[in-house]
């Protein structure tokens, strides 16, 4: 009797360790899952801007972002800013459903101007009833869009300014790329992309120091503006480290006037020219309108140092991780 009775206990402790172990493993299984799901981020998400407000340059409209909380993982993405289009591009951030196809897309983004995404107008002219049918989780702005703000704001409260700024320019594009690897937990991915930057910033400050002056200026239809440091293309100067032939420019999104002559007299060892006309679209003649007379008489052209740098890649697409490499890798490529 007491050998059954030893039995029967041995027998329910047996029974009860193995409920235990397939609790604990339960636990784990569930523990593992909580696990993947923190790692696609912590949600709901309240996202900042990168900068709190702008103003429209044409209307003098002062637009003040909101910050934006997100339920979940956005699944459905509109995005106008193209610098952030190669941003979310670069990490393989998928779900992008419409963008500013009737612009001039740059040759690295070509693949965004297939029939699988929805174009929802122009940089500047958002199609606000085809972005409605979209039914968006969240649509990403910049600047150019920033008039429609409000509007946007009708179709989805997820309206989230992540444009880079002409006074901090290169530590608002970071803070683009950070807010995209939090939304979109691609951390690992964004600090492997960046990485790169270092390497390439290290050459390219190496290289700026063979050249006492610059000046980098932007073609538009057989004109001129020129840039200083506190300019939309300052970090040429801050980051790259090429010396400013002046610091007596005008700041503003589009330059400061600069004539030919006025080039002449300052006559940079390097002169970086941004082609705007073939950025919008329209018929260049870049290099015919600036190897004039004048030009001609300058060291950068006497020198084979004018730089001519592609114009929807810095015009347009600026802001993004891949931009912003191959944007280094350009002027590398012409002073090298």
């Amino acid at each position: 009797m007491r050998k059954f009775k030893f039995a029967i206990i041995m027998l329910a402790m047996l029974l009860l360790l193995a409920a235990c172990g397939s609790e604990d493993k339960s636990s784990s299984e569930n523990n593992n899952n909580t696990g993947s799901t923190e790692s696609k981020g912590a949600f709901p998400m309240t996202v900042s801007p990168t900068i709190a407000s702008t103003e429209d340059r044409d209307s003098g409209l002062k637009v003040q972002y909101d910050d934006v909380t997100l339920e979940k993982m956005p699944e459905r993405i509109v995005v106008f800013d193209y610098g952030f289009l190669d941003t979310l591009d670069a990490l393989g951030v998928e779900g992008i459903v419409g963008l500013p196809k009737d612009s001039t897309l740059p040759a690295h983004l070509e693949k965004y101007s297939s029939d699988e995404y929805t174009s929802v107008g122009t940089l500047k002219e958002p199609l606000l009833e085809d972005i409605a049918a979209l039914e968006p989780d969240v649509i990403f702005i910049s600047g150019r869009q920033a008039i429609f703000y409000d509007q946007l704001k009708e179709i989805t409260p997820n309206v989230l300014f992540i444009g880079a700024t002409q006074d901090d320019y290169w530590n608002t594009f970071l803070k683009s790329v950070d807010i995209a690897a939090q939304i979109f937990d691609k951390q690992e991915e964004a600090d492997e992309y960046l990485a790169k930057f270092d390497t390439a910033l290290e050459e390219i400050k190496a290289l700026a120091g063979n050249f006492e002056t610059s000046l980098v200026t932007m073609y538009n239809e057989g004109k001129l503006s020129g840039f200083a440091t506190n300019s939309r293309f300052g970090y040429v100067y801050d980051v790259y480290g090429f010396v400013p032939v002046t610091e007596d420019i005008e700041a503003s999104s589009h330059g400061s006037n600069f004539g030919f002559e006025a080039i002449l007299e300052f006559d940079p060892e390097v002169l970086f020219v941004i082609d705007r006309t073939a950025a919008i679209g329209g018929q260049s003649n870049i290099e015919k309108d600036m190897e004039n007379e004048i030009i001609q008489k300058t060291t950068a052209y006497k020198n084979d140092r004018i730089v001519y740098l592609d114009g929807p890649l810095w015009y347009l697409a600026g802001g993004g991780l891949q931009s912003e490499l191959m944007k280094i890798e350009e002027v590398l490529a012409e002073l090298k």
